[in-house]
């Protein structure tokens, strides 16, 4: 029998249902959220699936149109008014593979490894306050079965899991990060003894059996002192807790110590895994390195070491504004002399590029670096030594981090298709693998005979029908002529 679906609100009236802060899906200020935030007039629509709308995305080249080398962008788009908010796949034109609205505002979207096999992950929760939310992170399978949740433990109560950071590391771990509110004097930044302030947690949990492996606090290691922010007025109160660190990426060390950034520090740490001792800081107001021409980062997100020993991150320069653009930098470091020097400047095609908040630098496998602008709705590629490719515009919504990864999906749901006007509309919602699309067609399903295959031409292609065939159905095809699925029409 085929599918049928009953048709919700339209997803922009939606997103005030759910509870959620205006703005609260950035990572800074709501009032730069909301001004940076353009919601763009074209929104593709879809007669196979009605229900899905997807922002429209504009590639400009500069010196070369995206290589279609059979990898994905991996956005979460959001914010108030967005056609989607939730998990986003498309192609290197933009064409979406996979549309996946969620409940709420999604982060953090990668593929990764579990087990040795590729599995998609995402936060998705509450954000009660703008820039942190309470939640999880799901893992799904090549088919979007979902397979695990990930979320804080031990000394921090479940679901607790910030949308900053899922990272799943070789051993069948995750590094996961938290806020947690905490009483404390607030007298040396200028506020009350009883104040109230957000310690940031860290963590690594088994994602087999939840088990905390290893559990970090700022508070005992960071003091107060080395914050960038001020105070607000109303601010360190049980109600409004000062933010004075705001982790924002956890990722293993080349040794197996752990690289945390720390947005309001303007630091990123490097801990011990056992025994939570930083071992040296990065940046901010007791750097242990002294920082070369041009290094000096500012609210930053996303330091991560690369293969070649670099360490690489997204300055955001804003927030408040600090320098003229937000820009992706990798960075050489003399642990042993402690000198910090910029090895190679990301830097966007508009000079004033200033990301208040969210953002992510991603190196690729051919040597060519990939930035997501944050609360800026772009998106780009570089070489290596810092020239830029192409730059691509969310035509709405904002996006925390955006990635350029290898992934093939077969959706456990057959395609969607419905017959209209003299035509077959088909699409497969995930489906990364389908090269064409053909009708078959006849007096019954025994005599049948399969068309000429036609191309597949983005999310949805439209098949004509010949005459008025008692029997029709339509089969995906791969590069090879493989069935990957089929489906009978609606009308």
């Amino acid at each position: 029998m085929p599918r049928t679906r009953s048709l919700p609100l339209a997803l922009c009236a939606s997103i005030s249902s759910l509870g959620l802060v205006a703005g609260c899906g950035a990572d800074g200020g709501a009032a730069e959220d909301e001004a940076e935030v353009s919601v763009g007039p074209a929104v593709p629509a879809y007669a196979s699936r009605p229900d899905l709308t997807a922002p429209d995305i504009e590639v400009t080249t500069a010196a070369a149109a995206p290589a279609a080398d059979g990898s994905v962008v991996l956005l979460g788009p959001k914010s108030e008014g967005a056609p989607l908010n939730g998990v986003l796949i498309v192609d290197e034109t933009g064409e979406p593979i996979w549309i996946h609205p969620t409940e709420s505002r999604s982060y953090d979207v990668r593929v990764q490894e579990l087990d040795g096999e590729p599995v998609l992950t995402w936060w998705q929760g509450t954000s009660p306050v703008v820039g942190m939310g309470l939640g999880e992170f799901v893992v799904v399978d090549d088919s979007y079965r979902e397979i695990a949740t990930i979320t804080t433990g031990g000394e921090v109560e479940p679901g607790q899991a910030d949308i900053h950071e899922g990272r799943l590391t070789s051993d069948g771990t995750a590094l996961i990060a938290a806020y947690v509110k905490e009483q404390i004097d607030l007298t040396p930044v200028g506020g009350p003894e009883d104040g109230w302030v957000w310690d940031n947690a860290v963590q690594e949990v088994d994602v087999a059996t939840g088990e905390v492996l290893f559990s970090w606090r700022s508070l005992d290691h960071v003091p107060l002192e080395e914050t960038k922010s001020e105070l607000p007025e109303d601010g360190g109160t049980e109600d409004a807790p000062f933010d004075y660190f705001h982790v924002n990426s956890v990722a293993e060390d080349a040794d197996g110590s752990l690289l945390v950034s720390a947005r309001n520090t303007w630091g990123v740490y490097d801990l011990d895994r056992e025994s939570g001792e930083v071992l040296w800081t990065l940046g901010g107001e007791e750097s242990d390195f002294d920082l070369g021409e041009g290094v000096e980062f500012a609210w930053q997100h996303d330091a991560e070491r690369q293969a070649d020993g670099t360490l690489t991150l997204f300055d955001n320069q804003s927030e408040p504004d600090i320098g003229p653009t937000s820009r992706g930098l990798r960075l050489e470091l003399d642990e042993q002399a402690r000198t910090a020097t910029l090895v190679t400047e990301y830097l966007p095609p508009d000079p004033d590029r200033l990301a208040g908040s969210q953002g992510s630098l991603e190196q690729l496998p051919n040597g060519n670096v990939f930035i997501g602008w944050g609360s800026r709705p772009y998106y780009s590629e570089f070489t290596a030594d810092g020239t830029l490719l192409w730059d691509a515009a969310l035509g709405s919504g904002d996006n925390y981090r955006a990635y350029r990864q290898q992934w093939s999906a077969t959706p456990a749901e057959p395609p969607d298709a419905v017959l209209a006007d003299g035509a077959v509309h088909v699409s497969w919602n995930g489906a990364t693998e389908v090269d064409s699309w053909r009708l078959v067609a006849g007096d019954d399903e025994v005599s049948a005979e399969a068309g000429q295959p036609v191309p597949r031409s983005g999310f949805e292609t439209r098949l004509p029908v010949d005459g008025d065939p008692a029997y029709l159905a339509v089969e995906a095809l791969d590069a090879d002529g493989r069935v990957l699925g089929s489906t009978v029409p609606t009308d």
